[in-house]
């Protein structure tokens, strides 16, 4: 039996599980609507380093090891990791893996990396090539405005449309069998098991304004979903809830209006879709702009929020979709556009 249907869906014949989760956030956004779900909330967002990108290093080491002690493993039981960041020559990968010290896949898909690194940690697993792997994403505000546009020293004023790279990251480990112990607060967590993961394509609108990233990733995010949908002949009616990643207030909207010349009316047919840069921060509040992005924009509200809710039994079926912006730190300077790539991975509960 083929382990691809359609276009770009592979399934899972043995579903690997997902037996351990960790989301570590920075101040700001442990002060936003999730702050109940992250299992660390940093004081400083230096975390304890004397430069931010050691910090965001730090977060996701954190993340990993927190994970892969409530899959109830050890170090030594993870046969791979699959990490990837924002930052040139994934420096905060590369670092974390340096410091684990267990077998390295390096992964850089842009704000769709999550989404990605769990793709491919369930083709490993579900090929039977590893029985655990841990998968991880992060990013760091100051970090991101370091290398994309321009040092916090220096006090630019960010367009409305500019979104805010979350302090953020998150793990999970992808395993052959259920975990034996899980230290989650929720009493007789469920598991929760990957289905389905659908590779997107790069959508291209020719867009070139860096202070759009949402408007950006858009039509990959509804490309892949719509996608997914054929493969797999469901319909949105068929998940508890999608989440896509880093699309922001307008690429939120933008995403409706897209759906709906689909001919999926997602506010009235679906009312659980919703979009993790709009989920994280306080838009009132919080100075935000275009709502939050970055890798672990989408990597800390999965591992965070949704597993929680679906181990708690909330959500049985999820369809989660992190987007990515495939610019590099020159190519808005040579009057590129803005590739967009989203990837989606089916998520339900036992």
């Amino acid at each position: 039996m083929k382990n691809k249907i359609g276009k770009q869906t592979f399934v899972f014949r043995n579903k690997p599980v997902i037996t351990g989760e960790c989301a570590v956030v920075g101040t700001k956004e442990g002060q936003g609507p999730l702050k109940e779900y992250f299992d660390t909330i940093l004081e400083d967002d230096t975390y304890g380093e004397n430069t931010w990108e050691k910090a965001e290093s730090r977060m996701m080491e954190n993340s990993i090891m927190t994970a892969i002690r409530k899959a109830g493993l050890e170090k030594k039981n993870i046969e791979v990791m699959l990490t990837g960041d924002l930052l040139n020559q994934l420096m905060s990968s590369s670092f974390s893996a340096r410091d684990i010290g267990v077998p390295f896949i390096g992964l850089y898909g842009a704000c769709s990396t999550m989404t990605l690194s769990m793709l491919m940690s369930s083709i490993i697993v579900d090929g039977e090539f590893a029985e655990n792997v841990v998968c991880a994403a992060s990013s760091h505000y100051c970090t991101a405005e370091r290398q994309f546009r321009m040092p916090l020293e220096h006090g630019n004023q960010k367009p409305p449309s500019a979104q805010w790279t979350a302090t953020a990251s998150g793990a999970a480990v992808i395993s052959k069998n259920p975990c034996k112990s899980n230290e989650t607060l929720i009493p007789i967590p469920k598991e929760i098991f990957i289905t389905h993961g659908t590779v997107g394509k790069i959508i291209d609108t020719g867009m070139k304004d860096s202070n759009q990233m949402g408007a950006a990733m858009v039509p990959a995010a509804v490309d892949t979903i719509l996608n997914h949908f054929e493969d797999t002949g469901r319909t949105p009616d068929d998940y508890d809830i999608i989440l896509t990643g880093d699309l922001g207030y307008i690429g939120k909207e933008i995403a409706l209006d897209l759906f709906a010349d689909a001919g999926l009316n997602m506010k009235k047919m679906h009312l659980c879709y919703d979009d993790c840069g709009t989920m994280l921060y306080y838009r009132e509040s919080e100075d935000v702009h275009g709502g939050g992005s970055g890798c672990g924009c989408s990597a800390s509200v999965f591992t965070g929020y949704l597993f929680k809710k679906m181990r708690a039994g909330i959500f049985n079926r999820a369809l989660i979709v992190s987007t990515g912006a495939m610019l590099s730190t020159i190519s808005p300077f040579q009057g590129e556009s803005i590739p967009g790539i989203a990837h989606a991975i089916a998520i339900e509960t036992s």
